[in-house]
């Protein structure tokens, strides 16, 4: 009997091989190929043989030397290996494949990168690293080819910034910019520079360390000359990597836009709203008017408008305008220059309200008593005309009877009744109770130049807080209302202190012989109790700051869980959209909730959506907020620099382990002083009482002491002051001391990081 034999498929010819890898987007393996051609056993090896044929022709290449995974030559891989090497004029990162024949397929192909809403740590990558991208063709020709990064192979190459000082004989060094490695320069040789100039400031990529030596490094990007304090800002710029260019796509959005008109929007030209700022303020986003409420049901009340705004008519969800104002999350202000969330045609312009002039506008009117209660509110979309642009110093001195010429008409008709709807609105605070820190700011002052000229506390004005309390109360409306018509926001909170911390609050006070009552989380006005009780003392400061520092730090969230600090159960930006994403989103909401057009929330942006936002613009104002603060630490030292040998006062405004840091009284400038400086006996950290205490003498240095200080070095770069202390302790008694760790006592066990320091002003043996 003759066995029956199946039919076998005929072996695929190269070129059916070839168009089979054409029709399939990426890469192609071999096990594809043959599952395809249905080719078993004894054929695969055939496939392979004629496989290697095809790539030595060059008609076909493979990823890897083993030739498993195979695509057409002259393209890329879906998944490809490439090195990070620049920016676009978008600010956008481009990359190159790390291996490539330009001999036989032509220039190496730029991949476009764009970067996750939410990349994980491993996909977050700068120029200089190298990364394995999941890429694709565009069909364009300038770029080919867009990717995403899968993951960062290569940190090894350390990317640093700091300050280019070049070496005459060629060649330089790099100044570091961070605090925590003054004194560890990098050395660039000669051909490395990338045509750095001396002054520049620079990113490295670090090439290698040896024993002996500086440890080298290659330029990888000029950042920009800093000549002067005026440029100090671009080195904060460029370490937090704020975006500070604004994409072609998103400026051409701005300057096309065109001012609103009375469609769709009702007609308070008439309304005398007028704005309130700062002297320098350049552009001017809220506008505010009050009068008694005419209704005898109730007496003694007010009516409250403020009108912001209305940013969202010209910002629309998806557009450039809107990708570029969330991936920047909010505007970021130093002393020399302002990094706006929205280019200057929306901000300054379009959504200024300027006086006399026509404005779109989001407004809401509320209804308040005589004790300071909203009695109910409600929004409009408007279309505005701001009576006066006046300044907070210029309004208080209007209603204190010393007015100019612009507020003098404004008196009785518009200030006046401002403060005195003001004035029942602060019974309401005073009931509500929330957190009442006295902790004054500072604001660096510049010449023409751009140098330090002088550092002021701006004066509190009760004009300063009448703005506050209007927009607090404007923004409880709008989450309020949000909160009715079920639309998604994202709210301002404020989580109450940890059990730690409280705890370490009380065991703090305790040293002062200031009683916390125990039982768990504290509220709001238990802490102003507590900051009642040292009004006027000589350590009233020192107990602002370390109630501050018990608290948590307030974030963006699409989950409510209050304001601890306002002690209010709801909150939501909403008087600010020029300058943060949160205030726009809020802005949509309101459209949406109250359809008043086309241009509101959209359905899309879900809890969910919203949760996703709010970490990320949550975390570009944390960065915001460290960026203006070493900019501002950059400033002062530069202008203390010329300095050094001078004396100082100040407070301990931190205590740790490896010292002290202080806070002068006339520059608000931060310093160190190492712990090993300190003293002639050796100084144990005590964390309760926030406090450096002599081992021998009880002698203490204490968070919030007065101290004298010497200045003896300055780095500006870095924004770092080191300080020697002039001045001695308080002697604290043998009672006071900690029983636990007086040298003698059996619990004294000086090591590791609880080892104390040893305090002798002579060179440690």
């Amino acid at each position: 009997m003759v066995k029956y034999q199946p039919k076998q498929i005929p072996f695929p010819t190269k070129e059916e091989i070839i168009a089979f890898i054409g029709d399939k987007p990426g890469e192609i393996g071999t096990r594809e190929i043959a599952r395809a051609f249905n080719l078993k056993n004894d054929r695969r090896a055939e496939l392979k043989r004629v496989l290697r044929e095809l790539a030595d022709e060059g008609r076909i290449a493979s990823k890897s030397d083993n030739g498993k995974k195979l695509h057409h030559a002259g393209s890329l891989p879906s998944i490809t290996l490439a090195d990070i090497t620049g920016r676009d004029s978008d600010g956008e990162l481009i990359a190159t494949p790390t291996e490539w024949d330009t001999e036989a397929h032509g220039p190496v192909p730029s991949i476009s990168i764009a970067i996750a809403r939410k990349a994980r740590p491993g996909e977050v990558a700068g120029v200089g690293d190298r990364a394995l991208l999941r890429v694709e063709e565009t069909g364009e020709d300038a770029v080919r080819y867009a990717g995403r990064i899968i993951k960062v192979i290569d940190k090894v190459k350390v990317r640093a910034l700091g300050i280019f000082r070049a070496l005459p004989a060629g060649g330089g060094r790099l100044l570091p910019i961070d605090k925590k490695q003054l004194g560890k320069e990098l050395a660039i040789p000669p051909g490395a520079t990338k045509d750095a100039q001396d002054g520049d400031l620079i990113a490295v990529s670090v090439q290698q360390h040896s024993r002996l030596g500086l440890p080298t490094a290659r330029v990888e990007e000029r950042l920009g000359s800093i000549k002067s304090e005026r440029a100090v800002s671009i080195i904060a710029i460029h370490a937090h990597e704020i975006p500070h260019v604004f994409p072609v796509a998103a400026e051409a959005e701005a300057h096309a836009a065109q001012a609103a008109d009375l469609t769709g929007r009702e007609d308070w030209r008439k309304l005398a709203l007028v704005t309130i700022d700062p002297v320098d303020a350049k552009d001017h986003d809220d506008a505010v008017h009050a009068g008694p409420d005419p209704d005898p049901a109730n007496p003694g009340g007010h009516i409250l408008t403020v009108a912001i705004a209305d940013v969202a008519h010209y910002v629309r969800p998806g557009s450039a305008l809107d990708r570029e104002a969330q991936k920047r999350g909010n505007s970021v202000y130093f002393p020399d220059r302002v990094v706006p969330m929205l280019p200057e045609r929306i901000s300054n312009d379009l959504c200024s309200l300027r006086a006399g002039e026509n404005r779109a506008a989001l407004a809401v009117r509320m209804i308040i008593s005589r004790d300071g209660r909203k009695q109910s509110h409600t929004f409009h979309r408007v279309l505005m005309r701001s009576a006066a642009k006046l300044n907070y110093q210029q309004a208080q001195s209007a209603i204190s009877g010393r007015p100019d010429d612009i507020a003098g008409p404004l008196v009785d008709n518009v200030l006046k009744p401002l403060y005195a709807a003001y004035e029942t609105l602060k019974k309401a605070r005073d009931a509500r109770g929330p957190l009442d820190l006295d902790l004054p700011e500072r604001k660096i002052l510049l010449k023409a130049d751009g140098t330090v000229d002088r550092v002021a506390t701006p004066e509190r004005l009760e004009s300063h807080r009448l703005i506050e309390e209007f927009m607090i109360l404007t923004n409880v409306a709008a989450a309020e209302t949000l909160e009715q018509a079920r639309v998604p926001l994202i709210y301002r909170v404020h989580d109450e202190p940890s059990l730690e911390k409280v705890e370490a609050l009380r065991q703090f006070m305790a040293t002062l012989h200031i009683s916390v009552p125990k039982g768990g989380a504290m509220r709001a006005e238990q802490f102003n109790r507590i900051l009642a009780q040292v009004k006027n003392q000589d350590h009233e400061k020192l107990v602002n700051e370390v109630v501050l520092r018990s608290q948590s730090q307030a974030e963006y969230s699409a989950e409510n869980y209050g304001h601890f600090g306002l002690n209010l159960r709801r909150y939501a930006h909403f008087t600010s959209p020029i300058r943060r994403y949160a205030d726009l989103i809020v802005h949509r909401g309101l459209v949406r909730a109250h359809k008043f057009g086309s241009d509101g929330l959209p359905e899309s942006q879900d809890v969910a959506a919203l949760m996703e936002i709010s970490a990320q613009i949550s975390a570009a104002e944390r960065r915001a907020m460290k960026a203006e603060r070493e900019t501002n630490d950059r400033l002062i030292a530069h202008h203390l620099a010329d300095r050094i040998g001078a004396s100082f006062e100040g407070r301990i405004s931190g205590v740790t382990r490896a010292g002290l840091f202080v806070k002068l009284d006339d520059t608000g400038a931060d310093g160190f002083i190492p712990a090993r400086t300190v003293g002639n006996e050796y100084f144990r950290y005590e964390e309760a009482m926030h406090a450096l205490v002599g081992n021998r003498t009880g002698e203490t240095h204490r968070l919030g002491d007065r101290v004298t200080v010497k200045l003896v070095e300055a780095a500006p770069v870095a924004g770092a002051l080191r300080f020697e202390l002039l001045s001695e302790g308080r002697i604290m008694t043998g009672a006071q001391r900690s029983p636990s760790n007086r040298p003698g006592s059996r619990a004294y066990k000086p090591r590791g990081r609880d080892k104390p320091f040893r305090g002798n002003k002579k060179r440690r043996r």
